[in-house]
């Protein structure tokens, strides 16, 4: 099937900037769809960040001008640069992709999930 794993979490301080990366791997034909979800202590998972292949983007309110979502399908990867970083944006980082893989007879949906990775903001 299709393996997501994300890269680019960790510690820095309020103000500063990382960038994630998600590259997925495995029998793809096709993705459709990639985002960034975050789950904070205690809260529910939510949305980030999300790019279809043709480039449709949408962001979460508190994330727009900070963050920016970007892809390359050559590469099946997808990016997250985060700027102006705030002590609130403390999460697991997670990586979605919804697409098509391919099997020996056939073509099948896939929704895959990374594993996360860890941000820290500290004020």
């Amino acid at each position: 099937q299709v393996q997501l794993v994300e890269s680019g979490g960790g510690l820095v301080q309020a103000g500063g900037s990382l960038r994630l990366s998600c590259a997925a791997s495995g029998n793809i034909f096709s993705i459709n769809y990639m985002g960034w979800y975050r789950q904070a202590p205690g809260k529910q998972r939510e949305l980030v960040a999300t790019i279809t292949n043709v480039g449709r983007i949408n962001y979460e309110d508190s994330v727009k001008g900070r963050f920016t979502i970007s892809r390359d399908n050559a590469k099946n990867t997808v990016y997250l640069q985060m700027n102006s970083l705030k002590p609130e944006d403390t999460a697991v980082y997670y990586c979605n992709a919804e697409g098509l893989y391919s099997t020996i007879y056939s073509r099948r949906s896939f929704t895959s999930w990374g594993q996360g990775t860890m941000v820290t903001v500290s004020s």
